[in-house]
């Protein structure tokens, strides 16, 4: 790794800023940090440099979100995910770093797309449902307190999890699993792969960030010793993780104090956003 001059120290920096905001706020928009270590260090490189820094995000992230984990969601996802680990690990003994950033970004436009149409799929059916149910639903949700035809929207799990069939639901999870665990290993850009898996499954808010913050540090621990292997971290590297590190704190705070106040539908869309936005830069680097 070369010496690093002012400004491209300056872009890590604020980078790794943008990490400790995307952990306590909006996952997908870790994509932008993702190309910024990409674009100043080569690509390969990058990914070893970001991963402590990730890391770091995770520990904090964990610190704030603890309790809002759903933990049979994080038990279903794991066996999946550690296969894609494995099978990223060995796509990263041969390609290249144009393969690696096409790949990605592929995939992550055409999940989005798939999830914006789930989603819009879905919305019609609840509307649909709504209609026919309307004249009797009213005094049902006024003794509740849900909403009408379905269950309330926690925090903590999907709301619409134990409306899907289970084998639907395990597939999902293992598709969803395998190519997080692979985006992750290629190029820690397995954020939006998460992401739009919980978005479909329903999570709110706190709920979406607890159960993503205790993922990403199990995931990212357990990559380490992957990433020593490939040469991808080494005393170069976290020594400048050191420096890097520093600025993660005050993204964390940041991201913390906008969480409370972005409506619902607003993250949503922001989460969706980054993600499209992170596929076309590794689509087009």
């Amino acid at each position: 790794m070369d010496t690093i001059t002012l400004w491209p120290l300056a872009a890590l920096a604020a980078a790794s800023t943008l990490v400790g905001f995307s952990k306590t706020a909006v996952s997908g928009a870790n994509t932008i940090s993702l190309a910024v270590f990409a674009a100043v260090l080569p690509a390969r490189e990058s990914t070893g440099v970001l991963l402590p820094i990730l890391i770091a995000g995770d520990v904090l992230a964990v610190l704030v979100y603890r309790r809002h984990a759903h933990w049979p969601t994080l038990l279903r996802l794991f066996p999946a995910v550690a296969a894609g680990v494995v099978g990223g690990t060995v796509f990263m003994l041969w390609a290249d770093d144009d393969a690696v950033g096409t790949s990605i970004g592929a995939i992550l436009l055409f999940m989005s797309g798939i999830t914006l149409w789930r989603r819009r799929a879905t919305a019609r059916a609840v509307e649909a449902a709504e209609r026919v149910r309307e004249p009797t639903a009213g005094a049902g949700a006024s003794r509740s307190g849900a909403p009408p035809g379905g269950e309330p929207r926690t925090e903590a799990g999907p709301p619409g999890a134990e409306q899907e069939p289970p084998r639907t639901g395990r597939l999902k999870a293992r598709a969803y699993g395998a190519l997080g665990g692979f985006t992750t290993m290629v190029a820690n850009a397995g954020g939006p792969v998460l992401s739009l898996y919980l978005l479909s499954a329903g999570f709110r808010k706190l709920g979406f960030l607890g159960t993503s913050a205790w993922f990403f540090l199990i995931v990212n621990t357990s990559k380490v010793p992957f990433s020593v292997g490939l040469g991808l971290i080494d005393a170069r590297s976290l020594l400048l993780d050191a420096v890097l590190v520093l600025f993660v704190l005050p993204g964390a705070y940041l991201g913390r104090a906008c969480a409370d106040r972005i409506n619902q539908t607003v993250f949503d869309r922001i989460v969706i956003g980054a993600t499209v936005l992170g596929g076309l830069q590794l689509l087009l680097n």
